[in-house]
């Protein structure tokens, strides 16, 4: 199930640059990395991030059911799954503030208006020929 938060990131890069992410990311593949690529990047961090709290949050429910003995080899499975459970939320904290700063910064640069017509200037006249300084007879 997709995060609000990976969702709303992934709506905003998608706004920013008006196609669907799974076009943004064949697209990105084709051409030398930049800003596209890398949030691209930041977002599958961010995706696998939630993954990664999903599935420690549902193994650490596993290990405290009420009917499972805790003894002292599960108090360690419940310890490492804390503190992974931890990582992962502190990764997911930094990327969205990260993609979020980084989007902040940018904006969608609006498609350049057609220019009126210039009117045409008249076309210029011959030159006139230098007056003489000299007298005539």
């Amino acid at each position: 199930m997709p995060h609000s938060t990976s969702t709303e990131i992934a709506g905003r890069i998608e706004d920013l640059y008006g196609a669907p992410l799974a076009d943004l990311e064949a697209h990105a593949q084709d051409q030398p990395p930049g800003m596209l690529s890398a949030l691209l990047g930041m977002h599958d961090d961010l995706t696998l991030a939630e993954r990664s709290i999903d599935f420690h949050r549902d193994r650490l429910a596993q290990l405290i059911q009420p009917e499972r003995q805790i003894g002292g080899h599960e108090v360690s499975h419940l310890l490492d799954g804390a503190r992974r459970l931890a990582e992962a939320v502190s990764v997911r904290d930094v990327q969205t503030k990260s993609v979020l700063a980084v989007l902040q910064s940018l904006a969608r640069v609006p498609a350049p208006a057609p220019s009126p017509p210039t009117p045409s200037l008249p076309p210029a006249a011959p030159p006139r020929p230098a007056e003489s300084t000299t007298r005539s007879r």
